[in-house]
C-alpha cells in the first residue's frame, strides 16, 4: 500500500541522518484505511514503528498495525496515570490481523494525536532545548508558537493524551518539544510531517549555532594524547576496565575517541556534567545513571591510573547501590548490576560496555548524543536533565524489565572474545565461524590479510555491522611485534581477549637427511615460537581482565605419533603439545584453562595440504593426492574422513561451558589412530 511505502521511505530518510535521531530511537506512524478481510468494510488503521526497531533500517515487518477505533476507545477505560502501564497490554486487543511487530510504549502518542502522520524523534539539538533549565521559555524564543512545550512526563498513555490535547489547543502548531526527552511533529501527509520534523530540528540547530557560546564545557584542563600514544594507552587500560565493568555481568567493550568525546573529557566542566547523567529515556536506558570518570591526567603513570580506576569503580558500585536503595519500591525489579556502562578517560576517550559488541557500541553512540545535548544546553542555558527519581522509574520500569525477559537466551559464547591464528582458511576459518555462530566476537588473524578479511565478511554478513562480530588482523606469528599488534587489535575492537586458538601452522615433509636448518627453524618459528608468542601476549590481557579465559592449541596426532619423513613438523608439534601442559600449570591460578586438540588427516580446505604437504604425504604413502583424504580415513578405526568442522567442534566442546574444570587435556580428532592414543 502507498501509505506503508511512504511511511517506510520517510522513516529511512529520517533515520539515515544521525542529526535527526539515534540508532533504534524514535518512531514514526501513518494512518489509513484497509478492507477488513472478515466484513469487507474499510477500517481505519495505524501503522507505527514497533518496539525495538530502527528507523533507518525499518521494514514492513517492523511495523505494529492497530485498529484506530479500538485504540482510541481505550480512553474510555483508561484507569489514570498511576495505572497507565496496564494500557500497554491493552494494545494487543487493538491489533489488526496478526498485528506485525509488538507495539511500543509510544503507540498511544501516535494513535491519539489527530493527524495522518506523526514523527517522534530524538535529535541532539531538540533534546538540548528539552533539557535546558529554561526549556519552556527557550522553546518560545526559538520557535514562537509553531512548536509547543510539553512538560516532562514518562512515555506512556498519559503522555499521548497530553500531546493530543496540546495539539488540539494549538491548531497553529506543527509539533512540540517534550521536556527532557525529544520532539514530536505531525502532518496531514507524510511529506508535510517529514518537512515539519526537519524544520524543528534544523531551526534548533541554527539557533544553537548562532546564539551558543563557543566554550560551554569550560577551559581545557587535560591535553589529548597523540593518536599512537592514545591507542597504546587505551589498549593498556581497556582489559582492566572491561574486567571491572564485568564484575556483576560479563560484557564486551567498545572504544570511542571521536573529536566530540576527546574535547568533552579535556574540559573543566566534564566531571560536573557527567555526574548529572543523561536525560532522554533512550539515552539513559543504555548509558545507566551516570558514567565513571577517571580523574587523572593522561600522562599519569599507568600503574597509578589502574589503581585509581579500581578505587573509583568500588565507589561507583557503592553509589549505584545507594541510588537503587533510595528509589526502589517493594515491586521494583531486582538490581541488574552496579557496574558502569560508560567509562571516560581524559586524553584517551570513552569505553562503553554491553552484552554484545553492538550493544556496547550503541551505548557509546548514545553517550556521544548526550555530549552533544549537554554542549547545546550549556551553550545557551544550563543543562538540567530529568530528576534522579525519574531516571530510576525508567531504568527499573516493569515494562522494560518485561522486554528484557522476552529476549532470547544468550548463546554459549556470548561476551567471549576469540582470537584465531591461521583463521583465513581450513581449520582456522572453520573454527572462527563456529565460535561466532556460538555467540563469540572473533579476531581472525592470518598472514594472508585478504583471506582473513574474507572470512570476517562472511561471518559478519548477517550483522548490522561486520565489525560488531568479526575483525581481521594481518599477522606473521613469528614476529613478536606483529603478534603484539594483533592482540592489541582484539583489545581495541572488543575490550580484550578471552579465547585463543593457536592454529597457525605449516609443514614441510622431509626425511632427516633432507631436512635443512632452514626447514627446522621455519616450522619451529611458526608453530612453537608463534604459539608461545600468541599465548604470552594473550595471557597478559587475560590476567589484566581477571575474567579467566581459554587457550587452545591445535597440535597434531604427530605430536605423539612417530611417522616417516616428518622430523621437523613432528618435533614442533610435540613442542606445542608440551606448551599446553606447562601453561595449564602456570595459568590455572588466573582461571585460564589451556587445552590442546590433536587432529589428523584434515585434507579438505587445509592450507597446509594445499601448499605441498599433501603432495609430499601422498608420495610417501604411495597414493594419488586427490585420494589422500580417503586414504587417511581408511587407516582409522572409524573409517571416517576428518574435516575442519570436526576440529572446530572440539574447540567449542572445550570452551562452550560444559568442561569448566578441564585443563591440560589433549583431545584427539583423528577418527581413531591407535598409534596416537595418549598414554
Amino acid at each position: 500500500m502507498d501509505v506503508i511505502n511512504e511511511l517506510l521511505e520517510r522513516s529511512h530518510r529520517l533515520g539515515a541522518d544521525p542529526r535527526n535521531t539515534n540508532f533504534a530511537g524514535g518512531n514514526t506512524s501513518a494512518k489509513g484505511s484497509e478492507s477488513d478481510p472478515v466484513t469487507g468494510e474499510d477500517v481505519e488503521l495505524l501503522w507505527v514503528k514497533g518496539s525495538g526497531g530502527d528507523l533507518g533500517t525499518l521494514k514492513e515487518s517492523g511495523l505494529a498495525v492497530l485498529r484506530l477505533d479500538r485504540l482510541r476507545a481505550l480512553k474510555g477505560v483508561y484507569p489514570g496515570v498511576e495505572r497507565e502501564d496496564e494500557m500497554v497490554a491493552a494494545f494487543d486487543y487493538c491489533l489488526h490481523g496478526k498485528g506485525g511487530a509488538a507495539p511500543s510504549i509510544d503507540t498511544a502518542m501516535h494513535g491519539l494525536v489527530e493527524a495522518g502522520h506523526v514523527d517522534h524523534l530524538h535529535p541532539d539539538a531538540g533534546i538540548a532545548i528539552a533539557t535546558a533549565a529554561d526549556g519552556e521559555e527557550l522553546t518560545r524564543r526559538v520557535f514562537g508558537d509553531r512548536v509547543v512545550w510539553v512538560p516532562w512526563r514518562r512515555p506512556g498513555f498519559q503522555l499521548g493524551l497530553d500531546i493530543a490535547a496540546i495539539k488540539d489547543a494549538n491548531p497553529q502548531a506543527i509539533g512540540c518539544v517534550l521536556g527532557g526527552h525529544g520532539i514530536t511533529a505531525w502532518g496531514a501527509t507524510s511529506e508535510e510531517c517529514e518537512s515539519r520534523s526537519l524544520e524543528i530540528i534544523r531551526t534548533a540547530e541554527a539557533y544553537l549555532a548562532e546564539h551558543g557560546r563557543p566554550d560551554p564545557f569550560g577551559s581545557v584542563v587535560y591535553d589529548t594524547l597523540p593518536e599512537a600514544e592514545r591507542h597504546a594507552r587505551a589498549a593498556a587500560l581497556f582489559p582492566v576496565i572491561r574486567g571491572l565493568a564485568s564484575t556483576d555481568v560479563r560484557t564486551v567493550g567498545h572504544y570511542t575517541d571521536t573529536p566530540e568525546v576527546l574535547d568533552f573529557v579535556s574540559r573543566a566542566e566534564h566531571p560536573r556534567l557527567a555526574a548529572l547523567g543523561t536525560s532522554c529515556p533512550d539515552h539513559f536506558l543504555r548509558t545507566k545513571v551516570a558514567p565513571l570518570v577517571l580523574d587523572l591526567p593522561p600522562d599519569a603513570p599507568l600503574e597509578q591510573a589502574v589503581e585509581r580506576l579500581r578505587e573509583l569503580h568500588a565507589a561507583y558500585r557503592e553509589d549505584y547501590t545507594a541510588y537503587y536503595d533510595r528509589h526502589a519500591t517493594p515491586d521494583s525489579p531486582p538490581m541488574r548490576g552496579a557496574d558502569p556502562a560508560i567509562v571516560l578517560v581524559p586524553g584517551v576517550g570513552m569505553f562503553s560496555f554491553g552484552k554484545d559488541k553492538q550493544t556496547a557500541r550503541v551505548a557509546g553512540e548514545f553517550y556521544v548524543n548526550a555530549i552533544n545535548v549537554m554542549r547545546g544546553a550549556e551553550s545557551v542555558s544550563t543543562y538540567a536533565p530529568i530528576p534522579e527519581s525519574e531516571k530510576f522509574r525508567i531504568e527499573y520500569w516493569e515494562l522494560e524489565e518485561a522486554k528484557l525477559r522476552r529476549m532470547p537466551k544468550p548463546k554459549p559464547l556470548a561476551t567471549r572474545v576469540a582470537l584465531v591464528t591461521g583463521g583465513g582458511s581450513g581449520i582456522g576459518a572453520a573454527t572462527a565461524r563456529r565460535l561466532a555462530a556460538e555467540g563469540a566476537c572473533v579476531v581472525i588473524a592470518d598472514r594472508d590479510l585478504a583471506a582473513a578479511e574474507k572470512v570476517a565478511e562472511e561471518i559478519g554478513a548477517s550483522a548490522y555491522r561486520v565489525s560488531d562480530v568479526a575483525v581481521a588482523a594481518g599477522v606473521d606469528v613469528t614476529s613478536e611485534e606483529q603478534v603484539v599488534a594483533a592482540v592489541r587489535a582484539g583489545v581495541l575492537a572488543f575490550g580484550g581477549v578471552d579465547l585463543i586458538v593457536n592454529n597457525a601452522g605449516l609443514s614441510l615433509s622431509r626425511a632427516l637427511l633432507e631436512t635443512t636448518l632452514a626447514d627446522w627453524d621455519l616450522q619451529h618459528d611458526v608453530m612453537a615460537r608463534g604459539s608461545f608468542l600468541v599465548s604470552r601476549e594473550s595471557a597478559r590481557v587475560m590476567i589484566d581482565q581477571a575474567m579467566g579465559g581459554d587457550i587452545i592449541y591445535i597440535s597434531s596426532k604427530n605430536a605423539v605419533f612417530a611417522g616417516p619423513n616428518n622430523v621437523a613438523y613432528g618435533a614442533a608439534k610435540a613442542d606445542q603439545a608440551h606448551q599446553v601442559r606447562l601453561l595449564a600449570a602456570e595459568l590455572g591460578a588466573h582461571g585460564v584453562r589451556v587445552n590442546g586438540i590433536n587432529p589428523d588427516g584434515v585434507v579438505r580446505g587445509s592450507g597446509i595440504f594445499a601448499s605441498g604437504w599433501g603432495a609430499n604425504r601422498a608420495k610417501v604413502y604411495g597414493v594419488e593426492e586427490e585420494n589422500l583424504g580417503e586414504f587417511y580415513a581408511q587407516r582409522t578405526l572409524l573409517k571416517r574422513e576428518v574435516l575442519p568442522e570436526h576440529v572446530a567442534a572440539a574447540v567449542f566442546a572445550l570452551t562452550g561451558g560444559d568442561l569448566t574444570h578441564t585443563t591440560g587435556l589433549h583431545i584427539p580428532v583423528d577418527a581413531g589412530v591407535a598409534a596416537a592414543f595418549l598414554r
